[in-house]
């Protein structure tokens, strides 16, 4: 049976659609945006993939590199015209949009777009750079919520800067806490101004490998 696979991605986390040669779907999944993860997918739940769409983004050039390498007949498709596809669609969501993806290969109306070669390694690293910084961030709050929790103190919901001036009120007049709880937030400030300029320094290379690829 011949299959047609569809690739929404996110920097975490892909959304894959399989459909048939009617464009029936026939196996969802979500998976680490990993190309082992969706090599995996792809050679478990659609075996006769004939065409495996991803459309251009942040991550597309790299991932269709490695996708390649591993054997996938991957094409990368212009993200404009895919969304005036996908546009026409009465229900609006991603896992729409990923069966969208999959009936846009299935039925050929897609505008290939010309991919170049990179240092796929050098993406990684920068990729798995950035997933570790937020996992010590998220670590660093979780250790801190808990401290405070043992004594009492609920920071609540709270993101970005928030989360720090919440945590400075609840241990304000509070020496004993301030003690530990103060290093714990210069830490977080400081692993959360890298993360930032980790998407900095991934904007600009992806600004970079849209130009060459539009060269």
């Amino acid at each position: 049976m011949e299959h047609y696979v569809g690739l929404d991605v996110s920097l975490k986390q892909t959304s894959i659609c399989v459909v048939n040669q009617v464009g029936s779907v026939v196996r969802e999944g979500v998976v680490d945006s990993e190309p082992e993860a969706i090599a995996t997918f792809v050679r478990s739940k659609a075996p006769g993939a004939v065409r495996i769409g991803l459309e251009t983004g942040p991550t597309a050039t790299w991932l269709w590199t490695e996708l390649k390498q591993l054997g996938l007949p991957v094409i990368c498709i212009d993200a404009r015209h895919a969304k005036a596809v996908l546009k026409m669609q009465i229900n609006k969501s991603d896992r729409n949009d990923t069966a969208g993806i999959a009936r846009i290969m299935q039925t050929g109306w897609f505008k290939e777009v010309r991919v170049k070669d990179l240092d796929s390694h050098s993406v990684r690293a920068l990729l798995a750079s950035r997933a570790l910084l937020v996992k010590i961030k998220r670590d660093l709050e979780n250790q801190i919520r808990g401290l405070l929790k043992n004594v009492g103190l609920v920071i609540g919901r709270a993101k970005f800067n928030v989360f720090t001036v919440r945590a400075e009120e609840l241990i304000e007049d509070r020496p004993e806490l301030m003690a530990v709880v103060r290093p714990l937030l210069k830490a977080r400030q400081a692993i959360e101004q890298q993360t930032t300029i980790s998407i900095v320094r991934f904007s600009s290379w992806h600004v970079m490998m849209r130009r060459s690829e539009a060269s």
